[in-house]
């Protein structure tokens, strides 16, 4: 262990750096978990802060730079290219006793983080990258196996983030999280009332769940959909784009749908949508994705991905039955509790500690 980082059972604070690569100004899965994981550790005594580019994200966050919006993954990432971040991730991170850094291999911010010499390191993988990403890895592999030596630990989010980095490295599976405690899930719900959250990306599904939404409205007429986080202007049969929302509103719509469709094509590594809806008391829907299993087992109806029919099919069949929405949502918050801040910011204190000693 290198002198000046000590073990942290000696230290009443722990100092941690934790670096996204993406810029808060946009919104994105990983920069909410790193907001979070930030906002757990200080409010449970330890000094920590967020390192990225942008100029958004939460209080103390150490910003390096401006970032650009690149295609990856069938989505955008705002991230920095600039490689003036090098010098400054560095020292953003040098008083850390331990750094967190998501997405190790993303360049810039994170993989400038991981090749730097700062103080020990944990490494967050997320995603389940596109076909090219992997094969990047497979002919890469023996480079990419060095770099990620310099992470002391690595953890994933899930079972699929973890196999796309398998031949790389091991990591440990500490999942994403969420504040179990602003889920309501007995609120006065609208029993026609079907929600959906994503961006206005192809592979969240939005387009497939439209399609499905005919059918269900032939068998319920009075059924409503709203859709979070998409502005279209008004919408024609019972469909409302609210686009971005507060978080309030968005708890506020979680207690009030019945259903929570998470209709992806593809590409996702986690769920937090699927855990979202679970917490919320929704009967949730979502397409077979073996990251959505991985979230809500049991507790979730499965269709197809990419079929519309078997889709509408499924969320009719459910807005018809009280009692299995009932089931659902007493299984679905059941669920839940896998993934609130105790056992979620409990594994990763555990992965800085054997961070830390293992340096």
């Amino acid at each position: 262990m290198a002198p000046g980082w000590p073990q942290l059972a000696e230290r009443s604070i722990v100092r941690v750096g934790v670096v996204c690569p993406y810029a808060f100004d946009a919104h994105g899965g990983v920069q909410d978990q790193v907001a979070r994981i930030v906002g757990w550790l200080q409010s449970s005594g330890h000094e920590a802060w967020a390192v990225a580019p942008g100029s958004g994200g939460p209080e103390g966050t150490r910003h390096v730079g401006r970032f650009v919006s690149v295609r990856a993954n069938r989505s955008r990432a705002p991230i920095s290219l600039n490689p003036m971040v090098v010098k400054r991730v560095a020292a953003a991170v040098d008083d850390a006793d331990v750094v967190h850094i998501h997405e190790p291999f993303m360049p810039l911010v994170s993989l400038a983080a991981t090749l730097a010499d700062t103080p020990p390191k944990v490494g967050t993988f997320h995603a389940d990258p596109s076909r090219v990403v992997r094969g990047l890895y497979r002919g890469g592999g023996w480079l990419l196996r060095r770099v990620a030596r310099r992470l002391v630990v690595t953890t994933a989010v899930s079972r699929v983030a973890a196999d796309a980095v398998g031949r790389l490295t091991a990591p440990i599976i500490v999942p994403n999280g969420v504040d179990l405690t602003a889920y309501a899930s007995e609120q006065d719900r609208i029993p026609g009332r079907v929600l959906f959250i994503g961006r206005d990306d192809r592979r969240k599904g939005l387009e497939v769940l439209l399609e499905a939404w005919h059918r269900v409205r032939e068998r319920h007429p009075e059924a409503t959909l709203h859709v979070i986080g998409v502005d279209r202007g008004d919408g024609a049969g019972g469909v409302s784009f609210l686009g971005r929302v507060s978080e309030e509103r968005k708890h506020a719509e979680l207690g009030r749908a019945a259903v929570l469709v998470a209709p992806n094509t593809g590409g996702e590594s986690f769920g937090i949508v699927v855990l979202e809806g679970l917490a919320s008391g929704c009967a949730v829907v979502a397409s077979d994705l073996a990251a959505f299993r991985s979230v809500a087992g049991e507790a979730a109806a499965y269709v197809d991905v990419g079929d519309s029919a078997e889709l509408g099919s499924e969320i009719s069949a459910i807005l018809e039955s009280s009692a299995r929405r009932s089931a659902m949502a007493v299984a679905g918050v059941e669920r839940s509790q896998r993934f609130g801040r105790e056992p979620v910011l409990g594994g990763y204190l555990a992965a800085y500690e054997a961070a830390v000693s293992g340096a």
